[in-house]
């Protein structure tokens, strides 16, 4: 018996269903599909398990197809991927906010199609089996604590797993930041630590899941799934109205999180990552963005994030720039101290600095598109 999961694959256009069949027949089902109408009709019988839907349609578009499905219980719940040749932010958040979970713009690569598919099937059966284990805990009787405390155990896995794989579905569309999210989890450890061993902001620490923030941390950049490919992909340095259009991803992070949340009562545990998504862009002057916070009003977690974030960026090996040194990293972020970074926070990251080497020079990391390569300071 075949068990492999259905994709359902929708556009107008032959070649690239042959293309996007070609691709993914050899891991999946593949249903081609050459309008919305012919969809819905095979959809009365067959439930894939992604859709894979073209915007641009005559008769219907892909947008007014989203509508239909996630307006119907039946098909709400089937992850809806949009193919595009548009590369306008406005229609990518359009798509994101009427439901869809990524876009891929044509004319796609099989092996991003592929690997961009198998990320939020991943995605999608690990959030099944989390709803599914939270209801069987809701039913177990208060007597049976150990069978309580190993289901316990098994949802948090599979929540840092689903934490972990959505970071992934980052990675693999901005292939030039390959290990920045591991690393700047790493960073931000030593801060917090740091923080608590010192006993700095007792009042707001003292409150802090420390495990579930330093996961949580993986999705500060999960904005980026709504930048279009053109700006999050270039490989030279971005001018200023791509500048702007990549700004956009703190606010866009932070809408993703929120639907992912109303959506689903898995994921509560997602709190510390909207502070992250929304905050670690923010100056400590005011300058910085989405929303122009200045000082304590940053919150606490996006500051000390701010200070991880760039400290890998500065590293880091980049198309467009080498990775710079330990020492010249050090320097550049003290000289943001009281301008782009919290004074106080400045002072705890040269206590803790030696630290920071150490840890950045034993990274080896695999990119998302799975080319090994070790830590940009090997790189210099």
């Amino acid at each position: 018996m075949d068990d492999r999961k259905t994709i359902m694959l929708v556009d107008d256009n032959i070649a690239n269903l042959k293309i996007g069949k070609n691709a993914l027949m050899a891991l999946y089902n593949v249903f081609t599909v050459p309008s919305a109408k012919k969809m819905f009709e095979l959809l009365e019988r067959n439930k894939p398990a992604l859709i894979l839907l073209d915007v641009d349609m005559p008769d219907m578009d892909g947008y007014e197809a989203i509508k239909i499905l996630k307006d119907n219980p039946d098909t709400l719940k089937i992850p809806v991927i949009f193919l595009t040749g548009k590369s306008g932010v406005e229609d990518e958040v359009k798509g994101l906010t009427l439901g869809a979970i990524d876009y891929i713009s044509k004319p796609f690569s099989p092996f991003i199609l592929r690997k961009r598919v198998e990320v939020h099937i991943l995605v999608n059966s690990q959030q099944e089996v989390l709803e599914k284990q939270r209801k069987e805990l809701q039913e177990f009787n208060n007597n049976l604590q150990n069978l309580v405390d190993e289901k316990t155990k098994t949802v948090v896995e599979l929540q840092n797993a689903v934490l972990k794989t959505m970071a992934d579905i980052v990675e693999c569309r901005d292939d030039v930041t390959g290990g920045h999210i591991e690393r700047v989890q790493a960073y931000l450890k030593i801060l917090v630590e740091g923080l608590i061993e010192r006993k700095l902001y007792e009042d707001i620490t003292k409150d802090w899941d420390v495990e579930l923030l330093l996961l949580s941390s993986q999705l500060h950049d999960i904005g980026k799934i709504g930048i279009s490919d053109s700006v999050l992909q270039k490989k030279t340095a971005l001018n200023e109205e791509e500048y702007e259009i990549m700004k956009r991803h703190a606010t866009l992070g932070v809408k993703v999180i929120e639907k992912i949340e109303a959506e689903s009562s898995a994921c509560d545990f997602l709190e510390y990552a909207k502070i992250f998504a929304g905050a670690h862009h923010e100056r400590w002057d005011g300058t910085g963005y989405p929303k122009g916070l200045a000082g304590e009003d940053i919150p606490l977690l996006g500051r000390l994030l701010a200070i991880a974030d760039v400290y890998d960026a500065i590293t880091s090996k980049r198309p467009y720039k080498k990775a710079l040194t330990h020492d010249k990293a050090v320097k550049l972020i003290l000289a943001g101290k009281g301008t782009h970074f919290s004074p106080e926070l400045i002072d705890l990251f040269i206590e803790v600095s030696d630290t920071f080497v150490a840890t950045q020079a034993g990274f080896t990391y695999t990119s998302p598109l799975g080319e090994e390569g070790k830590s940009s300071l090997d790189h210099n």
